[in-house]
């Protein structure tokens, strides 16, 4: 670099990247509706309690959920607002699958009149 400072990472990019992994995922799913404590999501995987804090600092870092600490207690919630606009961009693309999904289904409407 030129002396320039780094660019700070794009909040979608952080999202997709924090998505990426299924413990995360799955991390996320349970936290849909709850919030837990770090031990009660660790208890649900067969890694260290060590790895899953990792996935959870990658999921704060992206802003999918926060973490609330008493003392040593942590406790997490789902953050939803970056999940819908990553939603939003995928949106974006839907007209293309529309257009597949309906050539799709007039192919299959023609087989079945041929059917008849």
């Amino acid at each position: 670099m030129d002396g320039e400072a780094a660019a700070a990472p794009d909040p979608l990019d952080l999202v997709f990247a924090a998505l990426s992994d299924p413990i995360r995922r799955s991390i996320l799913e349970r936290l849909d509706g709850e919030s837990l404590l770090v031990s009660e999501i660790a208890a649900a995987y067969a890694v260290t309690l060590q790895a899953v804090s990792r996935h959870i600092q990658v999921l704060v870092h992206a802003g999918l959920i926060t973490q609330a600490r008493t003392g040593r207690i942590s406790r997490c919630s789902l953050e939803a607002g970056p999940i819908a606009e990553a939603a939003v961009w995928i949106n974006r693309y839907s007209k293309y699958w529309d257009a597949q999904f309906q050539t799709l289904a007039d192919q299959l409407l023609a087989i079945e009149d041929r059917r008849k």
